[in-house]
């Protein structure tokens, strides 16, 4: 299981009974990626919103987009059965960036703060993750972003407890 820095804050969006999902917000102290998840790479660490961010080995790139401000919709192909979706953001500048993911009935906000890089990945596996479908981005024009789609598979749930 790849690693992946610590001390940024990141998105947590669980899973409930029949792809019914309730998100949270946690301060990201494990290393370990869990099941659907928000955590910065060591690869993107100190780069620009220019970049879109990358995703890890045996991850595939299922739409992206590259530097941009304001509002925009990113489309991304289907997957195999089974595929968890990966959605990595990273922004720059002062404001918070709505991403909505449709298809699989997931939102979440990214604060994006001036001189500062953020990044985050979230991985929803749900029942339809593996369908193609639109991300919306929701952003204020002082924010750059960019933003990866990808598709890999599911990580393990840990146990209460170990993280």
């Amino acid at each position: 299981m790849p690693l992946r820095t610590r001390g940024r804050l990141g998105v947590l969006c669980l899973a409930a009974a029949l792809s019914l999902l309730a998100a949270c917000t946690s301060d990201d102290t494990d290393d370990r990626r869990p099941v659907a998840g928000s955590h910065p790479s060591p690869r993107t660490a100190a780069r620009s919103p220019q970049e879109p961010p990358e995703l890890d080995a045996g991850e595939t790139v299922a739409g992206r987009r590259g530097a941009t401000s304001g509002n925009a919709e990113v489309p991304y192909a289907s997957g195999g059965k089974g595929d968890a979706l990966i959605v990595a953001v990273r922004c720059e500048g002062e404001g918070t960036v709505k991403v909505s993911v449709s298809s699989v009935h997931v939102s979440f906000p990214q604060k994006c703060l001036p001189g500062e890089v953020s990044t985050t990945y979230n991985q929803v596996a749900v029942s339809g993750a593996d369908r193609g479908g639109t991300v919306a981005v929701e952003a204020p024009s002082p924010v750059r972003w960019s933003l990866t789609v990808g598709r890999g598979a599911p990580a393990q749930e840990e146990p209460p407890g170990t993280g």
